[in-house]
């Protein structure tokens, strides 16, 4: 664990892996197995108090009142709305008491913690063992020699203030809190482990395909190990690509290690046959598995999933596996309502899968800060390509130690995560920040040597579209350029490939918001705005693709937020579809799914147009759709290629100003060719609504820490979207799970649709039931099951 931001190219050339172990729970990225390997999560049974007195570093957490609480964690208790950055922004304190487990004898002890915002002291046993200030990568430090058999105490004196000097932050911000776009809500937000090694060790490993396109393909492997003490016998590497059980290709290689520290060692692993191609309709991935021998026994394992793909930037636009792709996507932000950035893997996975397989994103922008591995993994798993960039908001370049603390982040963001078939571009500049040669080309640099497979690109902004001082590989514009509420693109640059890393947001819309309770017409603009984003992009292959202003609402204090909330997302803080995501949902081969996607809502109650919608975009992937009003034919609809012909699938319109008594139901068939494929009905009549609750899951892991989310919305008897329901919901969870939420829940603030999360009890197996009740609509449940967790596999230890 470093204390130091020492992030110099030169340290990351001569030591460009971290001593710990990767964080818990990194199934894409890295995982210790093998003869000599133990893991014990920490991330339950923690003590947590605070605020602490300005002493505490001396006195630790003595006489403060302490709560028992499980990781990951926030300091407070959040809303959905209205969040108040003096209720963390504090010194904290986190304690946990442990036991080794049995079979430790002759291992090396890490410490990994996922992340923390934002500083933390680590003690153990009353020793400081670390400190690190940032927010949004790993850090660990090694602690062998002060861990006992029993009786373990480890101390965390977390500073969630806002002032440190720290990238995103600023050291002195000119309105106190809110010079940064999002709120960063203080924790142990992700989790904190104990590894077990032994004296030598597989520390890391680069798996980098070659030549993927050609026969004559590869993986150049390069494999890190760490030396406790010179082994007493010979020491082999033995790496192998494997297809499930099946091998692929391997290679062997002595390894002499003269002296305690870090050794080096290069393999090829050559003729590894047809694979597939990594791809979002394919993402196919391969096993590396590294196996460190000493005296002729394995003593330590590491694998690495990998993808074989080839992405190619250019200036004539972006091409995967030789063709070329228009990248289309959305911004993504990590936090949640209730929660900040605290959920477990399964919820950050859901995110992914949100993006890839109900908004038919090819690719995620992390904005603006790297994120959660459980995302990255579902992204490499679905085939959603990433943009990741270090943590950096905002036209602002701080001291040496500010910079210094830039380079260190930008080093282990790529580190981290380089062997990700869905990384496919390096932030290595921040977001929207001011020209700075030397700081950039240090980035930048430091980027490719240690990654030399991917480009480098920073998010540029307003005026700085022609700057020359920009040494990153691939532009990056945030664009928001618009007329009347149009956006309208700048020209791609011709000196750099180029990438539209934000169009739309809020800037485009007439009355800069897009709340679920605005009027029909404002919440349609949304999905016409970031159609017309799209369309431009699409009508000029110069564009690699565009990647709008964004995928989720999210907690802020800076501009034109509503009750501390930002609503530039196609979808809302609760992950649920606004109109405007109606035309990512129909970007999808009707083969895979037909879709049928008003971007409105069909309604005659007191806040809807008394006469039904005006004019009405219908987004779906069909040939053409038959209207129906009140039973009787209204119109024959098809798209509109002409303004939006680029489009894979164009979205229709049509003029829907209809007699409102009744009030009339509206049915749409969609049809390709002669066959109808698709029929979709909406009811005028409110008397059937229904309050509908569903879980995203089905069943979870009893282990503290599993969460799933449960929505609750307002239906008409088809099952659409009734918006505009106001009141409140009264939620009750019976059986082994726990509330994260708010209850009672305003309901109508939202606009008729909510979710909370339910996290399960540890060692409770069972059935939790879900109730939702609201005073008009009735009650609606969900039900999910709890499973006891898995025991962990024994494990022999072998000398090294």
């Amino acid at each position: 664990m470093e204390s130091t931001a020492d992030g110099s190219p030169e340290r990351f050339a001569r030591d460009s892996v971290r001593s710990s172990p990767p964080a818990t729970g990194t199934t894409g990225s890295s995982s210790f197995r093998g003869a000599a390997a133990r893991t014990l999560s920490l991330d339950r049974n923690w003590l947590f108090g605070g605020p602490l007195p300005t002493d505490s570093a001396r006195r630790g957490l003595d006489g403060v009142g302490l709560d028992r609480v499980t990781l990951p964690h926030t300091v407070t208790d959040l809303s959905w709305r209205q969040w108040d950055p003096g209720d963390w922004e504090h010194r904290w304190g986190y304690r946990r008491e442990f036991d080794l487990p049995s079979g430790h004898a002759g291992l090396r002890w890490f410490l990994d913690f996922g992340a923390a915002l934002t500083g933390a002291t680590v003690l153990l046993n009353g020793h400081t063992v670390g400190e690190h200030l940032g927010g949004y990568l790993p850090f660990g430090s090694e602690v062998t020699e002060r861990l006992r058999e029993r009786g373990n105490t480890l101390t965390v004196l977390l500073d969630a203030r806002f002032h440190l000097n720290v990238p995103p932050n600023r050291p002195e911000p000119s309105v106190p809190n809110t010079s940064v776009d999002f709120w960063q809500p203080g924790g142990l937000y992700r989790g904190v482990s104990l590894h077990g090694v032994p004296e030598v060790f597989v520390a890391d490993v680069f798996a980098r395909p070659v030549d993927v396109l050609d026969s004559g393909r590869r993986v150049d492997v390069r494999c890190t190990l760490d030396a406790a003490r010179v082994p007493g016998h010979r020491a082999w590497l033995r790496v192998v690509l494997r297809d499930g059980s099946r091998v692929l290709a391997e290679s062997a290689e002595p390894v002499r290690i003269d002296e305690p520290g870090r050794v080096t060692t290069d393999l090829v692993l050559e003729n590894p046959g047809n694979v597939e191609l990594w791809s979002p309709d394919d993402p196919r991935r391969y096993d590396v598995v590294t196996t460190l021998f000493t005296a002729g026994y394995a003593v330590h394992e590491h694998r690495v999933r990998i993808g074989f793909r080839d992405a190619r930037f250019t200036a004539e636009g972006f091409f995967l596996n030789g063709e070329r792709l228009r990248l289309f996507g959305l911004n993504r932000h990590q936090f949640f309502p209730f929660a900040g950035a605290a959920m477990s893997a399964r919820v950050q996975r859901r995110d992914a899968e949100i993006l890839r397989a109900e908004l038919n994103c090819t690719m995620v922008r992390c904005s603006h800060y790297p994120q959660s591995e459980a995302f990255l993994d579902a992204c490499d798993e679905l085939g959603l390509m990433v943009f990741e960039e270090a943590a950096g908001w905002g036209r602002y370049i701080g001291d040496e130690q500010w910079r210094d603390y830039v380079v260190r982040d930008v080093g282990e963001m790529v580190v981290r995560d380089r062997n990700r078939p869905s990384v496919v571009l390096w932030g290595s500049r921040l977001n929207e920040n001011l020209d700075d040669v030397e700081l950039w080309t240090r980035t930048h640099e430091l980027a490719h040597s240690l990654d030399g497979t991917r480009p480098t690109t920073g998010a540029m902004i307003g005026g700085s579209h022609d700057t020359p001082n920009f040494v990153q590989d691939v532009f990056s514009f945030n664009d928001y350029g618009g007329r009347d509420g149009v956006p309208l693109l700048a020209p791609p640059r011709t000196d750099r490939p180029y990438l539209v890393s934000e169009a739309v947001g809020t800037l485009s819309g007439p009355a800069k918001f897009y709340r679920r309770t605005d009027p029909v017409a404002v919440q349609q603009a949304q999905a016409i705005a970031h159609a017309q984003a799209h369309e431009q992009a699409a009508s000029d292959s110069r564009y690699c693709g565009l990647l709008a202003w964004c995928g989720y609402d999210y907690p802020s204090g800076t501009g034109n937020h509503f009750r501390g909330v930002k609503t530039p997302g196609v979808l809302d803080l609760f992950r649920e579809p606004k109109p405007g995501a109606a035309i990512y949902r129909s970007q999808v081969d009707p083969r895979v799914r037909p879709v049928i996607e008003p971007a409105f809502y069909w309604d005659f109650g007191p806040s809807a147009p008394p006469n039904g919608p005006g004019t009405a975009m219908i987004c779906s992937n069909c040939d053409r759709l038959e209207l129906a009003v009140g039973g009787e034919p209204f119109a024959t609809v098809f798209p509109d290629g002409k303004r939006f012909g680029n489009l894979p699938y164009p979205p229709s319109f049509v003029e829907l100003t209809v007699d409102p008594s009744g009030p009339p139901e509206l049915r749409v068939d969609g049809y390709l060719g002669d066959h109808r494929v698709l029929s979709r009905s909406f009811a005028g009549d409110p008397s059937g609504d229904v309050l509908a609750v569903r879980a995203d899951d089905g069943e979870l892991v009893a282990d503290g820490v599993d969460t799933t989310r449960v929505v609750f919305r307002a239906l008409d008897r088809y099952g659409a979207a009734r918006p505009y329901v106001g009141g409140e919901v009264t939620i009750s969870v019976d059986g082994p799970g726990t509330l994260v939420g708010e209850n009672p829940f305003a309901f109508g603030d939202a606009g008729a649709v909510g979710a909370v999360w339910v996290r399960s009890q540890y060692n409770a197996p069972g059935s939790i039931r879900v109730t939702v009740r609201h005073p008009k609509l009735g009650v609606g449940t969900a039900t999910l099951a709890t499973r006891a967790a898995p025991p962990a596999p024994k494990q022999r230890v072998r000398g090294g």
